[in-house]
């Protein structure tokens, strides 16, 4: 039977909380569709594998970026989980729901119901975190959020008391009341074992009788009549195969594959798709624009004192820390090497925080971030460590749009970095920041040296060019289906319905009318929270 009532496109962060949700009264069909397959591999569950998938078309759709004449016309690599869990499964699982603000001011721009005070308890009602239940987290929940205080590098006090003596302060949870200041990160990981989105949510909704699972499934159109969604058409390991849906079609695909399957369906910007060759369902000019995501360069330093390189650069180090995790669970495997970090003004008047710090007690200088050659499994062999930053909440906007009417053919992502004064004011005060945390104390006691971009690169200019040439993704892609009132300059609705489509949702990072001030993956799986309440609500 292909009959169903929901059919959800894309089984990752959004699609695997989705299927959770809409298959527990057990009387809706649902149908789960992914392009992947299984996420059992070790390079999954470890926590540290990510390095390794990263670059691995097992795992991942493998996206290159269009080149950015930002960037020194420079192609980016963008990682995009295919596998179940999706980007949840390689992600570097650090757990982070960004400021009150960036919610604030999606409800301020028409979109009801999403202010903070109204985002807070979905994020809550999953979570199963560390501190237990409070005004601030959940306890009990499916996604277990926990702290590693007891096990990060050394390194890591240093960085934190460097943040102090600048007058900064110290947050113990960025996710409760103080979130800025420095402090460590929480990860989803649970008993050293990765918490992804389909080991959280979907792997117990699997035992459900009306809960259908299909990988090696590729969406190729949504099927529509009379604008309204009825079904999907998709590759089933190569075979084409149609799947009918009662109640409503959702699109859980990410910022990247959502726009497209859109585009593909004839809903997009019309003289675009003429220039493809796909018939036009119904015009709308936003699907694939609007395109955020946030740029890091990192900034590598010679230590003193023994690193996390010291440990995982010798094979005989990496051996050790193998047998370590296979019978303790814990040391560098079981944990993402970002392990410290920051959320700061960077100038006085600012309403939030402006930069986004990260601190990894490793350094990997010598990696080329390619496609098919970005791996964290070799260090550099020497002590160092490394402190990252990116603007918070970029204002430059980039698109994805389809290049044919070929479903097996890559989407063009243009990014448009650096298009506006505010990215390039926060790049030059980012790296005065991460300098002058380097250089005080204690953290300065253990500096050798600074070793890229070096001490010579000094002046605005200097520092604007060095970023242009060595910038790279932090791949938190989103808003290209963004929520909105005017269909004009949104995708979706405020229930995240698409515009002028009956019975058609998308439920993923690209309905965030602007990128959050941080990680994406927990608010993404709020996102899908929230959606599913809304999704039942709709069809009761």
């Amino acid at each position: 039977m292909n009959a169903f009532d929901y059919i959800i496109v894309g089984a990752g962060s959004a699609g695997c909380v989705l299927a959770n949700r809409l298959s527990a009264s057990g009387k809706d069909r649902v149908l789960l569709l992914e392009a992947g397959g299984s996420d059992r591999s070790p390079l999954i569950q470890v926590p540290l594998g990510y390095g390794l998938t990263f670059a691995d078309p097992t795992y991942n759709w493998m996206y290159t970026t269009q080149p950015d004449p930002a960037l020194n016309q420079r192609a980016s690599f963008w990682p995009r989980g295919k596998v179940l869990g999706g980007s949840s499964s390689l992600n570097a699982m650090v757990y982070i729901r960004g400021q009150q603000g960036d919610y604030d001011d999606w409800a301020a721009a028409g979109n009801t119901g999403w202010a903070w005070k109204d985002v807070l308890p979905y994020f809550k009602k999953h979570e199963d975190h560390i501190f237990g239940a409070s005004d601030h987290h959940g306890a009990g929940g499916e996604l277990r959020v926990s702290d590693f205080k007891d096990q990060v590098h050394p390194l890591c006090e240093r960085f934190l008391q460097a943040g102090k003596n600048l007058g900064y302060a110290r947050t113990e949870d960025f996710n409760g009341e103080l979130k800025e200041g420095f402090g460590l990160w929480q990860m989803t990981i649970r008993g050293g074992v990765r918490e992804s989105s389909s080991n959280a949510f979907l792997r117990p909704a699997l035992k459900r009788s009306n809960l259908t699972l299909k990988t090696r499934a590729h969406a190729t159109r949504v099927l529509l009549e009379n604008k309204k969604a009825v079904g999907v058409e998709c590759l089933v390991n190569g075979a084409l195969q149609t799947f009918t849906a009662a109640k409503e079609v959702i699109l859980s695909g990410g910022a990247i594959n959502s726009p497209q399957l859109l585009q593909l369906s004839g809903i997009g910007d019309s003289e675009h798709l003429a220039r493809v060759g796909v018939p036009l369902v119904l015009h709308a000019p936003r699907v694939g624009q609007g395109l955020q995501d946030h740029l890091c360069v990192s900034y590598f330093f010679k230590s003193r004192v023994p690193t996390l390189n010291d440990k995982l650069y010798p094979w005989y180090g990496k051996l050790w820390a193998g047998v370590r995790y296979l019978f303790t669970r814990k040391g560098p495997l079981g944990m993402s090497v970002n392990q410290a970090g920051a959320f700061v003004r960077s100038r006085p008047g600012l309403e939030r925080p402006n930069l986004h710090l990260y601190f990894n007690p490793i350094s990997y200088s010598a990696a080329t971030i390619v496609p098919g050659r970005f791996k964290i499994t070799n260090p550099d062999p020497f002590s160092a460590f490394l402190i990252s930053f990116n603007t918070c909440v970029p204002t430059s906007r980039g698109s994805v749009t389809i290049t044919s009417s070929n479903p097996l053919d890559k989407p063009k992502i243009e990014t448009h970095f650096l298009t506006t004064e505010h990215d390039l004011r926060d790049i030059v005060e980012g790296s005065r920041m991460v300098r002058s945390i380097a250089n005080s104390k204690p953290l300065c006691d253990v500096l050798q040296s600074e070793h890229l971009p070096g001490v010579s690169v000094q002046s605005d200019a200097d520092i604007l060019k060095d970023f242009r040439a060595r910038a790279g993704s932090v791949y938190h892609a989103s808003c290209t289906c963004a929520m909105g009132v005017d269909p004009a300059a949104s995708v979706v609705d405020a229930r995240l319905r698409v515009h002028g489509i009956a019975s058609l949702r998308v439920v993923d990072a690209s309905v965030f009318p602007s990128v959050t001030s941080g990680n994406t993956n927990g608010p993404v799986m709020m996102v899908a929270e929230k959606a599913s309440e809304m999704i039942l609500q709709d069809n009761a």
